[in-house]
């Protein structure tokens, strides 16, 4: 199964994996050793505005933790294409118009990955069934 990351289950995962499930861990290095484990292009920036707005503090500097984070084995980087770009302001159903999220959305729908959040938003926009998602825990 191809798993793409929100961006905070990519921080947990890295930082505080007490935070995920022991089931959706498996789940996660299964999809690693199968290449199939996705974290979208906004990920990087949006982990890049927390630390800079002091939300988010990491264990080391953020380009040096993001390089380290996206050089795991199985961890592929997935492209903000435009198809994904365009995408991303056309989404079916009702949203919020977060770009971080609708990105990680139009990312998850265009490359048939379950999105992996603990965001209730997009837990309940899944719910409509135009994307897959489960939560971490």
């Amino acid at each position: 199964m191809k798993l793409l990351l929100d961006t905070h289950v990519l921080v947990w995962l890295l930082e505080d994996s007490s935070r995920i499930s022991e089931a959706i861990y498996t789940q996660l290095q299964q999809a690693a050793s199968e290449d199939q484990l996705l974290v979208s292009a906004i990920t990087p920036w949006e982990i890049g505005l927390l630390t800079a707005q002091g939300r988010l503090k990491l264990k080391r500097e953020v380009l040096e933790w993001l390089e380290a984070a996206l050089g795991l084995p199985g961890i592929h980087l997935a492209p903000l294409s435009p198809a994904i770009a365009v995408a991303s302001t056309r989404l079916p159903g009702e949203i919020h118009s977060d770009p971080a999220d609708r990105i990680l959305l139009a990312t998850a729908r265009h490359t048939d990955a379950t999105l992996v959040t603990a965001d209730q938003q997009l837990l309940d926009y899944s719910a409509q069934g135009f994307v897959k998602c489960m939560p971490p825990a």
